[in-house]
């Protein structure tokens, strides 16, 4: 499933911000760097903010933003913007993209300032920095009182909407960010390069139903713009177009990522590689081309260490998780998991719905199957609130795929039924791995075989000539299960060991193994007991080693009743016991608790039922000895196991 949204790639630009007198000051202002107040900040009391460039480089000149502060307070309002404008651009200079976002942010909120200075004031400080719904929202009323107001010009009227379109973007409301991104284009003729740039942003398929060949027209159109561009705007241009080529399933997408590189001269070129790379990983991902996804993963984690973009640095911890998932590195998963999905501070919800899925999903290799229900539901349940209909697809197939093996093939239709008719209006079947195996199986069983080869056929249309080895190893697994039900065992038995080959190939271990263990299935009906039972011999291994518990007592139950004898294995990989200690996910609860959470917000931040949180209260209520939740918060507290924070301070 898709991580979090897609940067949309940008030159350096705070795009979306406008100005009025009526939105107070806020010095609690949310971005994405260390807690420490910056140099020359607007502000005397401390603010939070966004991460910044080199910490190394030189800080600006503190005069400047002095008498910024200066007049600011005095009340003259022309020469506090005057100095903060001059303030933000040494910083920018320097380096330090965190003052400026301060200072500007400071500007567009507050000072009333003509739709010409707003227009220029937004060109200068990268806004997806930002974290928290918040910030952009402020900024956001801020701009639509100016558009409102009726005094920008047709084309100040189209840059404040191309901006209002990317914070919508950030935001993740999709659809209202593509209607927005078309309003503005048409008068975008004056800036021939962010008329580009709103293309480019067209073409990126998220969060709509548009058909994939219109996003494709758009990515297309903006190649053949003959526009003279600063390189910045070049580099965002191409990782905007592999971006948008690749989440269509593309090929030529990857020609275009491979130009995106891995050197810059510039502290901005250095985060348009980031955001590529980002990019480039997660579709690596969704493509399975695993050892591709890490390498670029890894690459963009590491220049947002180094520029210290904290919110970049934990999406990518969020791909990388998933992406330790498929290729069954499970290690101390569950724990990163578990603090990638309560990360409210940086990640927005959708962004926080892939370790959660992790967590289901990991459950329900291990045995826990109400658990693994539970997790996965409520998953789907906040993808479908928050995301576009791609994010559902891949929890809905997880769930799916839980609820196949318990028999209840009327959920898994249901379930399946309106991810596949969005891929099938889309055209994106790349996306289709995790869900048509499962769709297929539930159709077949269900007796409605012409669906079921219908789904497979457009499946393989979808995929074929694509270098995609995820959406290809899932086509074989399809192919095994028609054959299956049509009663051809041997030749079934032959195309799950094709499809165990494949996925073995990303790698994808876990499911490499679920396909051995139903090649075995198919041997032993067709009476080739002693193949079979030597595959699920090593099959009954492979889990075991795997940590995937529930799967292997599964597979050890059929060698017993084969006459095979197995010893059950003493797990390392399962849940561990915290004894009295409080465990990772009681711990993350009673944060939010003391920060004035109520079970169901907590649950809502966490991605768990309020019964869930609630067991989770009390857990640690009788691990610390206490008899109310009003007494665990002090405890908490005063032992240092958490920093006390006052109520509703993380809404």
């Amino acid at each position: 499933m898709p991580t979090g949204p897609l940067f949309p790639a940008q030159p350096i630009g705070l795009s979306g911000v406008g100005v009025s007198t009526r939105t107070r000051y806020r010095r609690d202002l949310h971005v994405s760097a260390p807690r420490r107040p910056p140099p020359a900040a607007p502000s005397r009391q401390s603010t939070q903010f966004i991460s910044q460039a080199r910490p190394s480089r030189p800080k600006p000149a503190g005069p400047v933003a002095q008498l910024a502060r200066h007049f600011r307070e005095a009340g003259d309002t022309t020469a506090w913007c005057r100095y903060a404008e001059q303030s933000a651009d040494l910083a920018l200079a320097s380096g330090d993209d965190a003052t400026a976002v301060i200072l500007v942010h400071d500007l567009l909120t507050n000072a009333d300032l003509p739709p010409a200075d707003v227009v220029r004031l937004t060109s200068k400080v990268p806004f997806c920095l930002l974290s928290g719904h918040e910030r952009y929202r402020e900024l956001m009323d801020a701009l639509r009182l100016v558009l409102d107001a009726g005094e920008p010009t047709p084309s100040e009227a189209a840059e404040i909407r191309f901006h209002v379109a990317r914070l919508l973007q950030q935001t993740e409301a999709f659809e209202q960010s593509r209607i927005e991104m078309e309003r503005a284009l048409p008068d975008l003729g004056h800036d021939p390069a962010k008329a580009a740039r709103a293309m480019m942003f067209l073409g990126l398929p998220y969060g709509t139903t548009t058909p994939a060949a219109e996003h494709l027209r758009w990515l297309r159109r903006v190649a053949q713009v003959p526009v003279s561009m600063a390189p910045g705007d070049r580099l965002s241009i191409r990782v905007g177009r592999a971006s948008g080529l690749l989440l269509l399933g593309e090929e030529e997408g990857w020609a275009e990522a491979a130009l995106i590189g891995d050197d810059a001269s510039t502290a901005a070129e250095s985060q348009q590689i980031m955001v590529g790379q980002l990019n480039v990983g997660h579709m690596a991902l969704i493509w399975g081309r695993h050892p591709e996804a890490r390498r670029a993963l890894t690459l963009a984690v590491g220049l947002a260490d180094t520029y210290q973009y904290r919110k970049q640095r934990r999406l990518g911890q969020v791909t990388l998780a998933h992406l330790d998932w498929l290729t069954g590195d499970w290690d101390g998963l569950a724990d990163r998991a578990g603090s990638l999905a309560g990360d409210e501070e940086l990640l927005q919800p959708v962004g926080r719905l892939a370790p959660a899925m992790v967590t289901g999903l990991l459950y329900a290799a291990r045995g826990d199957q109400d658990r693994a229900d539970e997790c996965l539901r409520l998953v789907l349940e906040q993808a479908d609130r928050h995301g576009g209909a791609e994010y559902s697809i891949e929890p809905a197939g997880a769930l799916a795929r839980l609820r196949l093996g318990a028999g209840r093939i009327d959920d898994v239709l249901r379930l399946t039924d309106e991810p596949i008719r969005f891929l099938e209006h889309k055209g994106t079947w790349i996306w289709a791995t995790e869900l048509a195996p499962v769709r297929a199986e539930a159709l077949l069983m269900a007796g409605r075989i012409d669906e079921a080869g219908a789904l497979v056929d457009a499946f393989a249309a979808g995929v074929r000539d694509r270098r995609a080895p995820g959406p290809h190893a899932a086509l074989s697994t399809c192919r095994a299960i028609l054959a299956q039900h049509q009663g051809d065992l041997l030749g079934a038995a032959e195309l799950f060991a094709r499809s165990a080959d494949a996925w073995q190939s990303l790698p994808r271990p876990y499911d490499a193994l679920l396909s051995r263990e139903r090649q075995a299935h198919c041997l032993l009906r067709a009476d080739r007991s002693d193949a079979a039972l030597s595959i699920l011999t090593e099959t009954f291994q492979g889990l075991s080693t795997l940590g995937a518990r529930g799967d292997a007592e599964r597979v050890m139950h059929t060698l017993r009743a084969a006459g095979v004898g197995v010893k059950r294995p003493s797990w390392h990989g399962g849940r561990r016991s915290y004894g009295d200690e409080l465990s990772p996910r009681e711990l993350d609860a009673v944060r939010l608790l003391v920060g004035g959470r109520t079970d169901r917000e907590i649950a809502g931040v966490l991605i768990l039922s309020p019964k869930t949180v609630a067991r989770h209260v009390e857990a640690a209520m009788r691990k610390l000895e206490v008899s109310s939740r009003t007494a665990l918060a002090v405890k908490v507290v005063e032992a240092g196991v958490v920093v006390d924070s006052p109520a509703g301070a993380h809404r």
